[in-house]
Order: structure tokens, then C-alpha cells, then sequence
């Protein structure tokens, strides 16, 4: 016989290090069972049967055998059967990957419950309600989850019966009620499906695994994988739990808890709870729950007993840990935990308090915060609104604070708008009474989201802090009525889809209109303007003191990208260690622009020159101040690389103003010269044309200008008592020979300063490696260069053949839907491609100059991903944005501690492509 996998494991065969085959749930649940901790008997079905089911189409061989064994053996233990008619033994089924997943299928409850077994249920709990609403409770997710229904059409059906019973919420409905929503919803399953609900107990087990396997590739799964870059080839796990009731009377309910806010990370009771009820009722947020400390009051054993497991968990896993729990009838059961979804500022104090209790050292704290984490921390926050401010936006309502941020946008009802109106460059506020998986994409694509129902473990609340979104929940002034496109606030204030609304997700409060907004705390640290002695809430110093053993471990150095003074001094104070790109392009737009049109069109020596002459003195100052702000730090100044067309009159434009001058019989001579000289510099495509080291090769004097004008500048500096370190870097190189030669003419400009100011002065010249030839050639170009920076903005554009601006507005999203791109490979770095040039290029170079400098200066070099792929290939620096440098100095500390991550420099992650 063949060997068959072993695709079951019973809860005390798994442990948490288990995750990637038993998925989340089921490794937590084997682990809290090895704790003695309270959970319900079940067991897992592995990832390796859900790949297995996908890639065959069918149950693979050995799975329904070991589903029977470890059925059986629950059943011996529970000392009853599956849908057994006079005593039922219920099962819930609920996907378990190793990342959680909100696009997963939703968990289906009562497993085993039919028309023959209802009544026993009732005996057996001496409650008839009881057994009824489990029962309807099973035929809704069944057909919406496991039949694929709409599932509008049974809570219409549900809303029906309360509004005829006057009942406000479900729990008002008797048993009678209960029992003929049942049949009505058999009625919508066989209506929808086309089937009759299964009456057989193990067909309904067997058809809820299969839906789990599929909802692997649904939909919403692939899109959240996509959001957050998870591989496709995972798989999920199945958990078949034996099941508990929170619905059995006011001593039984369900309840959600963290161990610390995951919002704010500060310690304390946080969570929760819902009196008679199943667990889906609180996470989905269709009844408003009681806050967890409310549980003390109700029933003070279990809340006793919580807080004991609470501890226990989170000094077991040594983090935030999230938790879902069941009483029935006064006895508390473990239903799942995990290391809790936290937002960005929670992650670092929680990180910084964890040190703080001895539970993780130094490296383990920064190993638990991101780069991405910190990038939120510096968006911008709304600035303190009085409540009765004549000026500024109107509040409306007040919620739970569900995750933190500023969000300002349209509102919207649905999550097809709300895809439909970012895409066209709206921003958009998605507002439900609830939400659910179903409104994932609208999610992914708002700004914020509103709920008028659920708490913090909402799904709303959970999603969004998963995600960095701003998030209020359980607004319930708001009456939000999406079938019309609105809600209203009290007052009969009406917010109409399309109005602009502000949600402050640190405080809970609505805005009708746009709030004012302000930089963060973190922002004010950067600036200066505040220290971490100033901090009053932890944050700041979290954030410092994390940040600064970051930058003691790693090994990169972190420059900026700047092209001014004020820009080089704001680098400075975000901690750069220097200027890894100065564009001096920037520096001739506007009134300068003139003198590098007429040096392009000059006819002569004497019209190159004056020109020249006229540029000179402007470019030793932008120089002077860049040199006087990065004093004593090093300064790689691109000379000039612009696409021709960008200095050039329009030529359509001046074709016209040639023509109709003619036509009016106007004089045109000049015009018409510089038509002639445009037509000649023409370019079909000017991004692979007259640019870079051809333009300073072709335009004598050009490039010795800039050359002179950095080495005057740096005499002066040095006149003044500073340390200037420029470096001159050579664009669009792709052979040696062009390197030589301006190498050449920097060498022969150096001696020309020094004789006549009597001051030294040689810099290092290098080239920006942006081109595949350049990359591939690296080893001969070396021989020139005394430095590469990897300009992988443009590295990525040649290789890839895309022109960056047409390409993302044009087929870009169908590349990503389709699986060619994990994501786009000018935001993470293509490793597989480019990265493998850039890999190259580092190895063959220093093969040549063992001394080579080695850095990044495209958008990359700001990019978590794309930082730890620079670590790992050996440079020596990245550079980035002024506003991206904490999150750098973090990715490359990080980087450090965590070591060469699994395919690094082989196209093996990140933004490897298929």
C-alpha cells in the first residue's frame, strides 16, 4: 500500500510551533490543551489535505479513513454520536491558516443538527428554545457558507420575524418563532441551492471541510493574501471542535479578550462579552456586546478564572494574546487564541513593555514592531476640535475607538462603491451597520470604516487594526440605512452618500466634514520639537528607545534623498547619515530652465559658454547649502540627468505659434531657428534617448560645470572651517568607456579648483547602476568607478521594459489579480529579476575594486522588504526619502537581528515575481 500522509492530528498530537500544518487555530488550540486549559475535545485536518483537495479536486486518499478514527474516538469520549437523535454530539467546522485570515470562511456551529436530533437537543438541555435557535442558527451559515447564499436573504427573513413578534433583538424570539424560521430557511436553501438542507449529520461535516478547502481561493482570500503578501500555496486547516453553548440562558454567553488593548497596547481588561449567545454573534458585531469587565458582575467565577487564563497565555507566548471563549451554563471554555492584530502604536508599546517585564530582550523588541508599523505612526492625526467650534466640523456621533488614525473622506454604503470611487482617486469613508467578509475589497480600498454596530473584536475593528485603517465601531446614534445611501445622526442630521466625513479612530468621534488634521507625536520627536523625556503616553518613548537599538545593531547605513538645503537639514534630524542622491535636474526648473534650453540649443562655443557662465554661480550655491547642512557626511550629487523633452519648448506648441505667426505674416526668424533645433533634438521616446552621461558627452562643458561648481563649493566649505564630502555620481552609464571619460574630465576640473584656490580638493566619482548592460558589465565598469548606487527605480523600468507612469495606470491591477505580480516592483524590489542584477553587479564589482562603495537610491532603498534584501546582498547603504528614514534605520536594524531570511538574493520572497 502506498504510504499515506498523516492529514489528521488530535489536539494533544499539535503544538504552537505546528502553524504552518495545522494552521493557527489548531496549533493554539493544541497548545492550550497541553496548558490544561479548558478546551472542547476535537481535532485538526492539515494544510498538506487542503493543498492536496485543491491541486486533485477531490478528498485525497486516507482522509475520510482518519476523519472516521478520530470522529469515532470523540464520539467515544463524549459518550454519544454525531446528530445522534436522542442526545446529538455537535461539532463546529472553522478555517485555520497559518495567518489569519479574515477572507477564510466563516466558521459554521452546530454540525449535526436535523430534523430528527432537534428535539433531543431540547430534552437533553431542557430548553426547546435553545435547541431551536441552534438550529436555525446552523441552516444560516450552512447555506450562506458552506451553499454559497446570499446571506441577506436570511437575515431579511430574520429582521421579518422580529418586526412581526415586536422583538428588538433575536434573544426576544420564542421557541415557536425560532422553529418556523427554520423552515422558512430550508425553504430559502432548497429555493437557492437547489438541494434540500442535509438531514444526514456526516454529510453535513463532509460538505462543510470541502467549503473550508475551497474558500482557500475564494475571493476574499486572494485578495487579503495580496493586501498582505501572503503566499498563495499555503493551504488551510480545518478545525472540528466539539461544541460548547453560550445560548443555553442568561448563566451561559461568549465573549472576545486581549490581554492588553490592542489598540493602545496599554494593560488591563479588555474584551468583549455577550449573555447567551454563540460565539459568531460577538466578532460579527450584530448585537452590541458589554465591555469584558461587565463579566465580573454577571458571573465573577468564570471572570476570576478568565483573568488567571489571560496571565497564563500571554506569559506562554510571551505576547498580546487575542482570545475567544464560551460559558455554558457557569463553565468557562477555550475556544481559540492567537497573537493578537494590534495597531501600530500598540505594537511598540507593547514591544517596549514586554522588555520592560524581562518576558523578550532588546532584539526580540525590535524583531516585534515593523517598518510599515512605524510609517503609520507618522501619518497625520485630526488636531483638537472644541465641541462647540463655530469653524469646524460638526460631531455627529461618538463610538468605540477601534483603531487609530485620521480618515477624511466620502461616505460610502457598500464595498462595491467604495472600490469604485478610490479607484477613481476618491477617498472614501465605507460606513455599515456591520461588516462582514463579503465587504473585504471595500475595506481594503476606504480610507476609514464606520460601524453603527460591534465593539473592538468586531470584524470591522479586527480587519482594520489588521490592516492600519482607521476604524469606529458601535456608533449606534447613527441609524445607517444602506439600501437608501445614508444615515442619520441624532438631531436628524442626514449624511448622504458622497458627503465627506471625518472618523477618528483615537477617539471615536464623527465629524460631518473635514477635520482639521495635525502631525503626530512621532513626527514632532523626528522634527525635534518634542524629546522622549516629553512623552506623557509611552509612545514616543517606545518608539525612541526601539528605533535607537535599531540603529546600534544594524549594519547599514542610512542616507536620504535630497535635493536642498532645508530638505538635507530635515534629513538630518530624521537621523541620515548623509545624501545618497542629490537630482540636480531639480535645480533648473522654473526661471533657471531658460539657460539649459539655450545651452542644449546653443549653435556655437560662444552661446554654450555664456550659458554656462550663467549656470555656474547658481549651481556652486544649491551646492553650498547642501554641503553646509550634511557638513562632515557624505554627499553623492547625480549630475544632471533629464530627459531631453523636459527642457525643450512643446513641439507641437511652437509648431503652432510658428505657423500661425506665418499665416498672419508676422516675423519668425528666431522661431523659427528654434523650431528647426527642437525638430533636430526630437525624440519619440525621451526616457531611453538623449539623457544622462550621453547628454554631458555630447554637450561639451555641461557636465565640468556642475563638476567645478561642487569642488568650488566644497573649497569654500572648507575655507569656512566645515568637512564637505561630495561625491560625484555619473548617470545612465552602461559602458566603461563612458564612465572613463568623465571620470577623466572630473580628475582634470579637481586640479584646475585646486591650483587656482590653492586648496585641495578630489572627490570620488562613481555611476549609478540603472541599466541591465551596466549591471551585467559591473566588473569592467568597476575599473572607473569608485562607488555604484543602484538606482533600481529605473534598474527596474529597463529590465522589466515598463515605463513606470503608463504601466501602473494601465494593466497593472490585472497583473496583480492575476498572480504575474505579488506586488508592483517599483514598491517592493523585484528579487527574481532585478534583484539578481543588483546581486551580480555587488559581486562582479568588488571582485574588481574590493573597496567599492555600495549603496541604493531608488524608492526602494525606504522599503521594509526591499531593505532586508540590501542587508543581505552586502551594500553598504540605502537611501530614501527624508520621511522614510526611521522606517530604513528600523528595516535595516531588524534586518540585522533577523538574519538572511529564506531565498534572499534568489528571487525567493518579497517582491520575487512568477
Amino acid at each position: 500500500m502506498p504510504n499515506i500522509p498523516k492529514f489528521v492530528y488530535a489536539f494533544a498530537e499539535g503544538n504552537k510551533d505546528l502553524k504552518d500544518l495545522l494552521g493557527g487555530k489548531g496549533a493554539n488550540l493544541a497548545e492550550m490543551h497541553n496548558l490544561g486549559l479548558p478546551v472542547p475535545p476535537g481535532f485538526t485536518i492539515t494544510t498538506d489535505a487542503c493543498r492536496a483537495y485543491l491541486h486533485a479536486g477531490e478528498e485525497p486518499t486516507g482522509l475520510r479513513e482518519q476523519v472516521d478514527a478520530h470522529l469515532a474516538a470523540l464520539e467515544k469520549r463524549m459518550a454519544r454520536q454525531l446528530g445522534q437523535p436522542d442526545d446529538p454530539l455537535l461539532v463546529s467546522v472553522r478555517s485555520g491558516a497559518a495567518f489569519s485570515m479574515p477572507g477564510m470562511m466563516d466558521t459554521v456551529l452546530n454540525i449535526g443538527l436535523t430534523d430528527a436530533s432537534v428535539a433531543g437537543l431540547a430534552a437533553q438541555a431542557d430548553d426547546e428554545r435553545f435547541a431551536w435557535d441552534s438550529y436555525r442558527r446552523l441552516v444560516q451559515m450552512f447555506g450562506k457558507t458552506v451553499l454559497g447564499i446570499d446571506g441577506d436573504l436570511f437575515e431579511e427573513r430574520l429582521e421579518a420575524a422580529k418586526q412581526a413578534k415586536g422583538a428588538a433583538t433575536d434573544v426576544d424570539l420564542d421557541a415557536d418563532d425560532l422553529r418556523a424560521l427554520v423552515g422558512e430557511f430550508q425553504d430559502l436553501v432548497a429555493e437557492h441551492a437547489g438541494v434540500a438542507f442535509p438531514q444526514d449529520p456526516r454529510t453535513q461535516l463532509d460538505m462543510a471541510v470541502r467549503a473550508v478547502f475551497a474558500s482557500w481561493n475564494g475571493e476574499r482570500a486572494r485578495l487579503y493574501r495580496r493586501q498582505e503578501r501572503i503566499p498563495d500555496d499555503l493551504g488551510t486547516a480545518v478545525n472540528i471542535v466539539a461544541m460548547v453553548f453560550g445560548n443555553l440562558g442568561p448563566d451561559s454567553g461568549t465573549g472576545v479578550a486581549f490581554t492588553r488593548d490592542p489598540a493602545t497596547g496599554q494593560p488591563g481588561v479588555y474584551g468583549d462579552y455577550l449573555a447567551n449567545a454563540q460565539g459568531e454573534d460577538v466578532v460579527a458585531g450584530i448585537r452590541n456586546t458589554v465591555p469584558l469587565a461587565a463579566l465580573e458582575e454577571l458571573d465573577k467565577t468564570s471572570y476570576d478564572r478568565l483573568l488567571d487564563i489571560m496571565r497564563i497565555l500571554e506569559d506562554h507566548y510571551r505576547d498580546l494574546c487575542d482570545i475567544e471563549f464560551t460559558i455554558e451554563r457557569g463553565t468557562l471554555w477555550m475556544l481559540q487564541t492567537r497573537v493578537g492584530k494590534r495597531t501600530a502604536e500598540a505594537a511598540f508599546r507593547i514591544a517596549a513593555q514586554l522588555a520592560d517585564q524581562g518576558l523578550i530582550d532588546a532584539d526580540e523588541a525590535l524583531c516585534r514592531v515593523t517598518g510599515a508599523q512605524l510609517a503609520q505612526l507618522m501619518f497625520p492625526r485630526f488636531a483638537a476640535i472644541g465641541e462647540d467650534s463655530p469653524d469646524g466640523p460638526t460631531a455627529i456621533a461618538r463610538g468605540i475607538p477601534a483603531s487609530p488614525g485620521a480618515a477624511v473622506g466620502r461616505a460610502v454604503f457598500d464595498q462595491a462603491t467604495a472600490v469604485a470611487w478610490a479607484a477613481r482617486g476618491e477617498h472614501v469613508i465605507l460606513v455599515r451597520r456591520e461588516t462582514n467578509p463579503d465587504d473585504l475589497a471595500g475595506m481594503v480600498a476606504a480610507d476609514g470604516i464606520l460601524t453603527s454596530r460591534g465593539g473592538k473584536t468586531s470584524h470591522a475593528a479586527v480587519v482594520a487594526r489588521g490592516m492600519g485603517k482607521t476604524c469606529v465601531c458601535g456608533a449606534e446614534d447613527l441609524d445607517v440605512d444602506a439600501r437608501a445611501r445614508r444615515c442619520t445622526a441624532p438631531g436628524g442630521i442626514i449624511v448622504a452618500e458622497g458627503d465627506v466625513i471625518s472618523v477618528d479612530g483615537m477617539t471615536g468621534r464623527v465629524y460631518a466634514g473635514a477635520a482639521p488634521v495635525v502631525p503626530p507625536p512621532v513626527v514632532d520627536y523626528f522634527e525635534g520639537r518634542i524629546t522622549a523625556d516629553d512623552d506623557t503616553d509611552g509612545l514616543v518613548a517606545a518608539v525612541a528607545r526601539i528605533l535607537g537599538h535599531a540603529d546600534r545593531r544594524r549594519r547599514l547605513r542610512v542616507r536620504a534623498n535630497a535635493d536642498t538645503g532645508p530638505d538635507a537639514q530635515r534629513a538630518r534630524r530624521f537621523g541620515a547619515e548623509g545624501i545618497g542622491l542629490l537630482r540636480t535636474e531639480h535645480m533648473f526648473l522654473g526661471e533657471r530652465r531658460k539657460y539649459v534650453e539655450r545651452l542644449v540649443l546653443a549653435d556655437s562655443d560662444d552661446g554654450r559658454a555664456a550659458a554656462l557662465d550663467a549656470l555656474l554661480p547658481l549651481q556652486r550655491q544649491d551646492f553650498a547649502e547642501v554641503l553646509e547642512a550634511m557638513d562632515g557626511l557624505p554627499v553623492t550629487i547625480r549630475l544632471i540627468d533629464p530627459p531631453l523633452h523636459e527642457f525643450l519648448p512643446d513641439l507641437t506648441d511652437l509648431s503652432v505659434r510658428v505657423a500661425v505667426a506665418e499665416a498672419l505674416g508676422d516675423p519668425v526668424g528666431e522661431e523659427r531657428e528654434l523650431l528647426d533645433a527642437v525638430r533636430r533634438l526630437h525624440e519619440q521616446n525621451p526616457m531611453l534617448g538623449l539623457r544622462g552621461v550621453r547628454l554631458g558627452l555630447v554637450i561639451p562643458g555641461l557636465f565640468a560645470m556642475q563638476i567645478r561648481a561642487v569642488a568650488e563649493a566644497a573649497v569654500a566649505r572648507i575655507r569656512a572651517g566645515g568637512d564637505p564630502r561630495p561625491e560625484i555620481m555619473v548617470p545612465l552609464v552602461g559602458a566603461l568607456r563612458e564612465l572613463a571619460l568623465v571620470g577623466d574630465e572630473a580628475r582634470t576640473v579637481f586640479a584646475e579648483v585646486s591650483a587656482e584656490s590653492g586648496t585641495e580638493v578630489a572627490f570620488p566619482v562613481g555611476t549609478m547602476i540603472e541599466l541591465p548592460r551596466a549591471a551585467l558589465t559591473a566588473g569592467r565598469i568597476a575599473e572607473a568607478a569608485e562607488f555604484f548606487s543602484f538606482g533600481t527605480n529605473d534598474l527596474t523600468q529597463t529590465t522589466w521594459g515598463f515605463s513606470r507612469d503608463d504601466v501602473e495606470a494601465s494593466f497593472f491591477t490585472e497583473y496583480l489579480d492575476a498572480g504575474i505580480f505579488r506586488v508592483s516592483p517599483f514598491e517592493t524590489l523585484d528579487r527574481g529579476g532585478v534583484g539578481r542584477l543588483v546581486a551580480l553587479a555587488v559581486a562582479e564589482g568588488r571582485e574588481t575594486r574590493p573597496g567599492l562603495g555600495l549603496g541604493v537610491c531608488g524608492e526602494h532603498g525606504g522599503d521594509p522588504e526591499s531593505v532586508r534584501f540590501f542587508h543581505d546582498t552586502g551594500l553598504d547603504y540605502v537611501s530614501c526619502s527624508p520621511f522614510r528614514l526611521p522606517v530604513a534605520r528600523l528595516e535595516a536594524g531588524r534586518a540585522a537581528v533577523l538574519g538572511t531570511p529564506d531565498g534572499a538574493g534568489s528571487g525567493g520572497s518579497g517582491g520575487d515575481t512568477r
